[in-house]
């Protein structure tokens, strides 16, 4: 028989728990010598994705930041902290920038979005282990 009472739903976790740090000081009481432990790969992060597809196309076109931002209406500088993912941009500014280079805002999303699966297929982001086993649907229950 199962050991779970009959009402009872198995959850499954959307994001592996994180690893519970160590001591951070031996019993000694001093920083332990040595390297820090390498940081785990991140996942990129939409802005910069945005931003990259931004950068990309106005450098494909052969324009300047001052020319796409007076079309797009948007400050210089403001339009090249977007591009280096420093911003995150409202939809209506990435519409704007993606209609001065000649696209709608549906088109820059999906390029976006195709940079993203282009960099998980590429195995750039290794934020799961073989161990963890992966669970490519979302189910929510009541």
């Amino acid at each position: 028989m199962s050991e779970r009472a009959p009402n009872q739903a198995r959850v499954i976790p959307l994001r592996p728990p994180a690893a519970r740090p160590g001591p951070s000081r031996p019993a000694s009481g001093r920083p332990a010598q040595g390297r820090a432990p390498a940081a785990a790969p991140r996942e990129p992060l939409w802005r910069d994705l945005v931003g990259d597809v931004l950068r990309r196309e106005r450098r494909a076109q052969e324009r300047t930041l001052k020319d796409v931002a007076d079309a797009a209406r948007i400050s210089m500088p403001y339009l090249s902290e977007i591009e280096r993912g420093r911003k995150e941009a409202s939809s209506e500014v990435l519409a704007a920038a993606a209609q001065a280079l000649g696209f709608g805002l549906g088109d820059l999303l999906s390029l976006a979005q195709d940079e993203l699966a282009r960099t998980a297929r590429s195995g750039a982001v290794r934020g799961r282990g073989p161990s963890v086993p992966r669970h490519d649907g979302l189910c929510l229950a009541a």
